[in-house]
């Protein structure tokens, strides 16, 4: 991290820093990912697959839409 700034107490002891909005929005991202993360932890896992094929249905991914492992299948005939 670059151009961080710490604001001190008349002894030098940090008390606060000053960083980058950018920075600051990127942690504000990490840390919201993290509680929806948190959040779906006990949830049931999706087969990839399945996940594809049901946005191919949906419309929200074209059904020419390859996934890695029919990628390998077709590589391996």
């Amino acid at each position: 991290m670059k151009n961080i700034q710490y604001i001190v107490d008349d002894k030098g002891k940090k008390i606060a820093v000053i960083i980058p909005i950018e920075e600051y929005e990127r942690l504000l991202e990490d840390i919201h990912d993290l509680s929806i993360a948190k959040e779906r932890i006990n949830e049931p896992e999706e087969d990839l697959d399945d996940v594809i094929e049901e946005l191919k249905n949906e419309g929200l991914l074209p059904h020419s839409y390859k996934t890695l492992s029919q990628e390998r299948a077709k590589k391996n005939r």
